[in-house]
């Protein structure tokens, strides 16, 4: 199968092997982006029907092992993003390339030009998100019921969002490292650009970009 490839389910339920990741973590907060107006389109993106995160059952047991390590310190999941439909990353891309929607500039992007974006690798063509092996997330105090601070917003497009930054405090840097640590302890690996971002290692379909809705 060549990295062309792209599977589009014709039943209406989940495909074999992938799973809603609330269903297998009771306590983690489900916060789905792109399914509404809080991201950087401004929009919910195209096959983004429901609310929902669905991830990958190899994901799913990442996840289910992070959840466990996370919460004897004190902290629960919140997850934005897991799967992400190609017609998704598609929309995207048309966004990327239209200079006149610039709705969510001064909040997610306002140091970078939309048409640089692919280039500077904000925006991609192909997503490990859409190979089923990649999940966006942070923390909640179990305390306080807050999101933990970790110095941006999600998806925050700037070197301050770079897991490693200087551009935030000691401790949003240290809070940063209390997610990496169990995710990576969890069969995950960091992406240097984004602290939010982690890929389960090793991939469990790297050459196939699926297409279903998440409904």
């Amino acid at each position: 199968m060549n990295l062309s490839t792209v599977c589009v389910p014709k039943a209406r339920e989940l495909p074999e092997g992938f799973v809603y990741l609330d269903e297998w973590i009771e306590d983690c907060i489900i916060d789905a982006k792109y399914a509404g107006t809080d991201n950087f389109m401004g929009r919910p993106a195209a096959g983004y029907e429901q609310p929902l995160v669905v991830a990958s059952r190899q994901v799913a047991e990442g996840c289910v092992k992070a959840a466990e390590i996370l919460r004897r310190q004190g902290y629960v999941l919140k997850v934005f993003d897991a799967f992400r439909p190609q017609r998704a990353v598609d929309d995207f891309c048309r966004w990327g390339e239209d200079g006149e929607d610039q709705r969510r500039k001064p909040i997610q992007y306002p140091d970078i030009e939309k048409l640089k974006m692919f280039d500077e690798g904000y925006i991609a063509r192909k997503s490990t998100h859409t190979r089923g092996c990649s999940v966006d997330l942070t923390l909640v105090d179990m305390a306080t019921h807050q999101e933990v601070d970790m110095g941006t917003i999600f998806d925050f497009m700037a070197p301050a969002s770079w897991p490693d930054s200087k551009e935030v405090t000691e401790r949003q840097q240290a809070n940063r490292r209390i997610l990496r640590d169990a995710m990576v302890a969890s069969g995950f690996e960091p992406y240097e650009f984004e602290w939010w971002h982690f890929a389960i290692a090793p991939e469990p379909y790297p050459d196939t970009y699926f297409d279903f809705p998440i409904k």
